[in-house]
C-alpha cells in the first residue's frame, strides 16, 4: 500500500509541475482505484470485527 501512495504522490507533484501524459493519467486513475478498494476493504474488515461488550453492572 505504501508503494501505491508514494506513486500517487509522485504523479500528483508532476501534475502540478508539468502535467501528465495520457498513460500517466491512466496509471494515476488505476492506482487511486486500487487505493480506495484497499481502504474500503480495511474499514469493512474493522467494522465486521467490532464486538459489543455489555457493562457488567447490567448483567
Amino acid at each position: 500500500m505504501e508503494d501505491i501512495i508514494k506513486r500517487i504522490n509522485q504523479l500528483a507533484r508532476k501534475a502540478k509541475e508539468s502535467g501528465l501524459t495520457d498513460a500517466e493519467i491512466e496509471e494515476r486513475n488505476e492506482l487511486r482505484k486500487r487505493y480506495i478498494e484497499g481502504f474500503r476493504s480495511s474499514v469493512r474488515n474493522q467494522l465486521e470485527n467490532i464486538r459489543f461488550v455489555e457493562d457488567e453492572e447490567t448483567q
